[in-house]
């Protein structure tokens, strides 16, 4: 779809300079919120790498870093009161940092590829997302991929809008590419 090879490596703590970076764009900080000055973002950047239910990633498109992602089990999540889950649901949270990466397109096949990869889980029927519901772009993102607006919710750190990707959904969406 991109020409490109994207794939995807688990974030280390050498990291944490690069996603701090990211933290600071423009484009990041409305909808993250972690703008925070390095040390203080390195307690959390620490705990999302160690936190066991979920894992951190690097995004990188020709083996050059350009975005992160959180995938995450939905159970023991705050989103959990949201809506009925299921125990094996997976939620996702994503940024472009690198800002050279903006605007060409690159954001659907990205999140095609990290949601193909979390429905490799066999158990896993349903993935969820709740960005902020002022990011409109992302959202329409989300919609091109699969998912399906629900509703949207009220969560300690945003007004967001919660939406349903289903694991027949996406099959049958993509199946021929």
């Amino acid at each position: 779809m991109t020409g490109r090879t994207i794939s995807f490596r688990k974030a280390v703590e050498s990291d944490l300079e690069l996603v701090h970076k990211w933290m600071q764009e423009p484009h990041v900080h409305p909808f993250w919120q972690l703008n925070l000055p390095l040390e203080a973002f390195g307690v959390h950047f620490r705990k999302a790498l160690n936190d066991s239910h979920q894992t951190v990633y690097i995004g990188l498109m020709d083996n050059e870093p350009m975005s992160y992602w959180e995938s995450y089990w939905v159970e023991g999540d705050v989103l959990e009161e949201s809506y009925e889950t299921r125990p094996y649901d997976q939620g996702v949270h994503l940024l472009i940092g690198e800002k050279g990466y903006l605007g060409k397109g690159y954001a659907l096949p990205l999140l095609r590829a990290m949601v193909s990869f979390q429905f490799e889980h066999e158990k896993t029927e349903k993935v969820v997302a709740e960005p902020d519901r002022r990011n409109e772009k992302m959202i329409h993102v989300f919609e091109k991929c699969g998912f399906r607006k629900v509703a949207p919710i009220t969560l300690p750190d945003k007004q967001a809008m919660l939406l349903f990707c289903d694991r027949k959904e996406f099959e049958k969406r993509w199946k021929h590419d």
